[in-house]
């Protein structure tokens, strides 16, 4: 008996790693809490209403102001911390929409094959190979700016990636013999498609949606930072167009008004890119043979 249980021990131990979200992940996670806290509680962390002026322009960083003011007197700390809420959400919604997308058009190009396969990665490959950033540039100036907008815009630009690796796993689970049996039973495509390509599939894009959530953050950064966001909104990257038209780079300002937007920044796409890792050493199929 007590052999048993030695052995019994020594195999719940060597079997915890593989149930566990590896180092990376943790890390990830770790960075992320900080950042979804600001987001979820910036009435209870911030120290003004980011809206209001409270000081002199330009003050330096102070015991009243902990990242000093901008050119209008709002203090910047409340504004970094607000707008943690805004370029979150823009980045989680595109990251959903733009994996729900390439999701649905991964299975249907895999599935049914044929013209449907070669008209749908045909328009994968050209997603793949135009220049995203200045063609966002194009259509946000046409479309105006916006959360909403902009949101949409990501996602609309962001599928390709995620309809490719989608449809790879769903070609395999399509090929095989259980699928051919629910198909010869009389199922409907889309049952067999909801029962059997779907669950095979989903891991595979949710371990797509971390990075790709990091990668929206800083799209929409680099267009607000153009001044193609929403100005009423505050976010990182209105931070830094507005730092860079109140002529904090010509000042030491840059130094209080530039670079915690930026570490933010950093910190949320190296949060997401970590995670995005893990779930990848988890959740996809060639890496875990």
């Amino acid at each position: 008996m007590e052999d048993k249980s030695v052995v019994r021990r020594a195999t719940r131990r060597a079997a915890a790693p593989g149930h566990s979200l590896p180092r990376t992940g943790v890390i990830g996670m770790g960075m992320l809490a900080f950042v979804v806290l600001l987001a979820l509680l910036p009435g209870f962390l911030a120290p003004y209403d980011p809206a209001v002026t409270t000081g002199k322009p330009l003050e330096r960083p102070s015991l009243q102001h902990w990242l000093g003011t901008n050119d209008v007197g709002h203090d910047l700390l409340s504004e970094l911390i607000w707008g943690t809420r805004v370029s979150l959400a823009i980045g989680v919604l595109a990251a959903v929409l733009a994996v729900l997308v390439g999701l649905v058009i991964g299975m249907c190009a895999a599935y049914f094959g044929g013209l449907t396969d070669a008209v749908l990665m045909r328009l994968v490959d050209l997603m793949l190979v135009i220049p995203v950033f200045p063609l966002l540039l194009l259509v946000a100036i046409y479309v105006g700016p916006g959360v909403v907008k902009m949101t949409a815009l990501i996602a609309a630009l962001a599928w390709a990636e995620p309809a490719r690796l989608c449809r790879s796993q769903a070609l395999a689970v399509t090929a095989s013999e259980y699928v051919a049996a629910a198909q010869a039973l009389g199922a409907t495509d889309v049952r067999v498609i909801m029962k059997h390509v779907l669950p095979a599939v989903l891991p595979l894009a949710v371990g797509q949606f971390a990075p790709m959530v990091g990668r929206c953050i800083l799209v929409e950064a680099g267009l607000s930072f153009l001044g193609l966001g929403d100005p009423t909104q505050k976010s990182w990257g209105s931070m830094l167009y507005f730092a860079r038209s109140g002529g904090a780079y010509l000042t030491r300002a840059w130094l209080w008004w530039v670079v915690p937007p930026g570490l933010m920044i950093s910190l949320t796409t190296l949060g997401f890119a970590f995670l995005g890792i893990a779930l990848e050493e988890k959740l996809n199929p060639i890496l875990k043979t």
